[in-house]
């Protein structure tokens, strides 16, 4: 069996340059147009007291020795989010960031330890303001790439085209046929010959038929924009105030894949205490881990002003723009394999 070359070896990377100045050419045309619309590019620092507080998100942990050897934990950012919003709670009103991030036992095709996430904010804004810059950053990055069509697997969107709006029960119904507010998802997994375990929870269940059954019929043919998540499936989003059972909360989805998850910010530091809470308490009956809780984050959330944010995986986006099948293929220089 042939060892595969390294990234850097002249003939491969003499295939991969051009996927490799599109993704330059990109990231030019988004700070543009950020400048444009009034943002101001921020660089949040990737070392922080906590890497996040999700259940399922991993971070790198490292150690902060100060010069009288006092040491501290340190934790790799899995987004810059917690240092952005402190910025907001600041006075600032909108920011943007291409930043790197860190996620531990993530490798696949979609997945990498470290990729480029374009995260953004817009004080006083709600979800309709996002939900109109993804789709203005989707036609800039076919744009700056020099195509008309965006790929994955066989699948293909137009940029240019107007992203439909789901809402994820619509979506349940449509390509599971679930109601997530009426039926019994264990019964729904079980009828879709989906692994159903004594101790799954609602999340997980949920987790299961939106990947196995809904995402891979969103974004086919154009962008799909899935809101109005499920309240306990937004843990940094706020309720809806025409329905608490959702959250404002929405994912952009072109090809199948998700390429951004926004939300209508939560500013309630004793609500945002609790769910923190409860997903460390998870995270640590399944994975025997947890993280600390930023509290100068917590303590700046009452200073923010509503506001809208968005997260989107950069590589992923340059990988349809590109018609690459593995996230790689798309980065200058990819995360070691040991």
């Amino acid at each position: 069996m042939s060892i595969p070359q390294p990234f850097w070896a002249p003939d491969r990377h003499a295939d991969r340059r051009p996927r490799l100045l599109a993704r330059a050419r990109t990231l030019t045309a988004l700070r543009a147009w950020f400048d444009s619309e009034g943002f101001v590019e921020v660089e949040p620092a990737a070392l922080q007291v906590s890497p996040g507080n999700e259940t399922h998100l991993h971070g790198f942990s490292t150690e902060l020795i100060a010069g009288d050897g006092t040491r501290a934990r340190a934790y790799l950012h899995t987004s810059p989010e917690f240092a952005m919003k402190k910025l907001l709670a600041g006075g600032e009103t909108r920011i943007f960031a291409v930043a790197r991030v860190f996620r531990n036992r993530e490798r696949t095709a979609l997945h990498a330890p470290e990729f480029t996430m374009l995260e953004w904010y817009r004080a006083g804004q709600g979800l309709d303001a996002p939900m109109a810059d993804c789709a203005a950053v989707l036609r800039l990055a076919a744009q700056a790439a020099g195509t008309s069509v965006l790929r994955f697997r066989g699948r293909e969107a137009d940029p240019f085209a107007e992203p439909e709006r789901l809402s994820v029960r619509e979506a349940f119904l449509r390509y599971a046929g679930v109601d997530i507010f009426a039926h019994d998802l264990a019964e729904a997994c079980a009828r879709h010959g989906l692994r159903v375990a004594a101790d799954d929870s609602w999340s997980d269940l949920f987790s299961r038929l939106l990947c196995e059954k809904v995402e891979p019929h969103l974004g086919l043919g154009r962008p799909t924009i899935l809101c109005d998540y499920p309240a306990s499936e937004a843990a940094l989003a706020r309720l809806s105030p025409d329905d608490p059972r959702v959250a404002e909360r929405f994912e952009l989805y072109a090809c199948g894949v998700e390429l951004a998850n926004a939300f209508g910010e939560l500013t309630d530091r004793h609500e945002q205490r609790r769910r923190f809470e409860e997903d460390m308490a998870l995270k640590a009956q399944i994975y025997g881990e947890s993280y600390p809780l930023d509290e100068d984050f917590l303590s700046a959330l009452p200073y923010m002003e509503p506001t809208s944010g968005a997260a989107l995986g950069f590589d992923r986006v340059m990988m349809l723009t590109c018609g690459a099948d593995n996230i790689e293929d798309v980065q200058w220089t990819p995360v070691f394999r040991p």
